[in-house]
């Protein structure tokens, strides 16, 4: 069984905003596989799907981005899945807007979402496919995360957005290592 989750925070006032990228990821990898998060359960929006005959979990945590640890950790706990089957989808502000970058482990770089799933988890040892969001020095971190992407942004964010959930979807059929080659080159 794959866990494949998108971070992000609940509620309208956050739905369009850079914290909330990997819900919009999660969102279109749904919409690839033709399922519908229709189900709460584990403090989260659920969607199963089957590819190739694995069994796969999409999750959007509604635990807020600090705390989406709670959520992953309860549902891997539940269902025994090694850290090592969960894909996690998360904004990067220090990867420019357009870029994406795969990882199989490794700190949480200052994502405090990152940062809570590696507490509940207890390793660093997961998936996990950063979208960039770029970074403006000049606001505060809080705001610029929460504030919109920008309009001259949007094709390369579209983009990024697209790609991610395309290596999501090749990463439950394919070698990680394999479908990092293709997508971080």
């Amino acid at each position: 069984m794959k866990l494949i989750v998108g971070l992000g925070n609940p509620g309208r006032d956050y739905a369009k905003t850079r914290h909330n990228t990997g819900f919009m990821c999660i969102d279109k990898v749904a919409e690839m596989l033709n399922v519908r998060f229709t189900v709460k359960k584990f403090k989260s929006e659920i969607a199963q799907a089957r590819v190739n005959g694995e069994n796969v979990i999409l999750m959007k945590p509604q635990t807020y981005m600090n705390l989406s640890g709670e959520a992953v950790g309860e549902c891997a706990r539940f269902y025994n899945i090694q850290p090592s089957d969960i894909l996690v989808l998360v904004d990067d502000l220090d990867l420019p807007v357009g870029k994406i970058r795969l990882r199989e482990k490794g700190s949480s770089g200052g994502q405090n979402g990152l940062k809570n799933i590696i507490a509940h988890l207890g390793t660093q040892e997961f998936k996990r496919i950063r979208i960039g969001i770029g970074n403006d020095k000049l606001m505060l971190t809080a705001d610029y995360v929460l504030g919109k992407v920008r309009k001259e942004d949007r094709p390369a964010y579209e983009d990024a957005l697209e790609r991610a959930a395309h290596a999501a979807l090749d990463s439950i059929t394919q070698p990680f290592n394999i479908v990092m080659g293709k997508y971080n080159a």
